[in-house]
């Protein structure tokens, strides 16, 4: 919707439910395939299986360095060991390895969902009027930046933009709305809210009940408090598997378009927002060196979920319990970064890197060796 027009728009849409309705339910416009450049296209199945097994070995090895959120008693309750990925080509079949077909809590890889209705209904300045596009470089459930600073929060990826982000929702939606369309845009219909963990979540929230308060203390939350945080809980107490995640993957990668069918679930600004969100700030405060090391836009949960587009390539969805410092699957990263670049999934891949191997010293080096600089 043209921002010019935004708060007029926006005063329509809440008082217009069926077309609410009509956006959450994406939009049945037929959109013909992009045309795949022939550097985007992938190796062979076969060989990409191959790839992809050599790396999930190489990643259970590092789960043993990580744990389960105990934070939250229910995710305590997970299996650490559990690893599996589901890696979605634009062209080609999907591919599945290991426990794909594990459900478990999207957590904070629903914030992704959250942005793209808050964009679609509510448009990107009332969102953007809440939150900003910085990275924090704080934890995700930090308190510092906004009560330090007299600031909103620095993105809608982590807690406290996420909350603001429910608080513009609530008005607007219903959870069952989402549920809905969370099931449309991950291609599963068994998506259900997970009552024990919410139950769990619910009795534990206190930091995140503190930043909603102080969020609601400086007007960016206007909803009731309580509310909201509900809303925000359940989105992240929704059962999902791998998957699920690489269809939600597979139509971000593809400019918001299913491949499979031609609907289009949302604009292609919004599409483009997300990815750039995802790389810059959806690892948290490890979003930086993970875009260095693995080059692919990513929102991680701390149900062990990871998911991750390589746009005009696939749609990758992860799951691996056992997290790291920063709340992120340990042999998820280890995974997606074995496989970055023999699967051309960077999202700076190009063929003629390997060359630059067999062209000896780089110039940098050869004015460093001769004290030019």
């Amino acid at each position: 919707m043209a921002d010019s027009n935004n708060k007029e728009v926006h005063q329509k849409l809440k008082g217009n439910k069926s077309e609410i309705q009509k956006k959450l339910a994406g939009r049945n416009t037929i959109h013909m395939d992009p045309v795949i450049d022939r550097h985007y296209q992938l190796i062979g199945a076969g060989k990409s299986k191959e790839i992809i097994q050599r790396a999930m070995d190489l990643a259970r090895e590092e789960i043993p360095k990580g744990a389960v959120a105990t934070y939250i008693p229910e995710l305590g309750k997970m299996d650490p060991h559990q690893l599996g990925i589901c890696l979605y080509p634009l062209k080609g079949d999907k591919i599945t390895l290991g426990d794909c077909d594990v459900r478990f809590t999207m957590q904070s890889v629903s914030k992704v969902i959250m942005l793209i209705v808050a964009l679609e209904v509510c448009g990107l300045k009332p969102v953007f009027r809440k939150v900003g596009m910085e990275p924090s470089g704080e934890a995700f459930d930090s308190l510092v930046e906004l009560d330090v600073n007299d600031s909103k929060p620095y993105n809608p990826l982590i807690n406290s933009g996420a909350l603001a982000v429910c608080g513009l929702l609530l008005p607007e939606v219903s959870f069952q709305d989402m549920l809905r369309f969370t099931r449309n845009i991950c291609s599963d219909q068994d998506i259900e809210l997970n009552e024990d963990v919410f139950d769990s979540e619910m009795k534990t929230c206190s930091r995140n009940r503190s930043i909603a308060y102080l969020l609601e203390s400086k007007g960016i939350i206007t909803t009731d408090v309580e509310d909201t945080l509900r809303f925000y809980t359940k989105m992240c107490s929704m059962n999902v598997t791998a998957e699920s995640l690489a269809n939600l993957g597979r139509k971000l990668a593809n400019d918001g378009v299913s491949a499979s069918d031609g609907k289009r679930y949302m604009s292609s600004r919004t599409a483009r927002i997300v990815k750039t969100l995802m790389l810059t700030c959806g690892m948290y405060d490890g979003s930086g060196s993970f875009a260095i090391k693995v080059g692919i836009p990513t929102k991680s949960g701390v149900g062990g979920g990871l998911l991750s587009v390589s746009d005009k390539r696939a749609g990758i969805g992860v799951f691996g319990p056992a997290l790291d410092a920063q709340g992120n699957s340990i042999a998820g990263c280890k995974l997606l970064r074995e496989i970055s670049n023999e699967l051309r999934l960077n999202l700076f891949y190009d063929p003629e890197w390997n060359k630059e191997e067999d062209m000896g010293e780089t110039v940098l080096r050869e004015m460093q060796e001769n004290s030019v600089m």
